[in-house]
């Protein structure tokens, strides 16, 4: 079997440019859970809110893993199971999960 001994780096360059061409809408889940985090705080999240929330969370979540962050990803993750079940006592947690994911992707984005 032959194999292509640039493989690895050709993987790389790629998952590189699929990254750059998803930032825009890694950058708009990532403001959804912002508005998700500031409504939880101030009046607690309506439904629909919390759907969408939980929804975004989810992409990101098997997305960050995907292009090389599973840190990121499994913080994304945590935030999915918050919201996965309408509970306002967990919804203290969501805020320093949103700041911890930032955090983790800060130089990235």
């Amino acid at each position: 079997m032959n194999q292509n001994p640039n493989a690895e780096a050709d993987i790389n360059a790629l998952l590189a440019e699929l990254w750059q061409r998803h930032l825009p809408s890694t950058r708009e889940r990532l403001e959804i859970l912002n508005r998700a985090c500031q409504a939880a705080l101030v009046n607690g999240l309506e439904e629909t809110e919390r759907a969408e929330a939980q929804s975004v969370a989810h992409k990101l979540s098997g997305n960050l893993g995907m292009f090389g962050y599973p840190y990121a990803g499994s913080i994304a993750g945590k935030i999915e199971e918050v919201l996965k079940v309408p509970a306002p006592e967990k919804l203290p947690q969501l805020e320093p999960l949103v700041q911890q994911l930032h955090e983790a992707l800060k130089d990235k984005l």
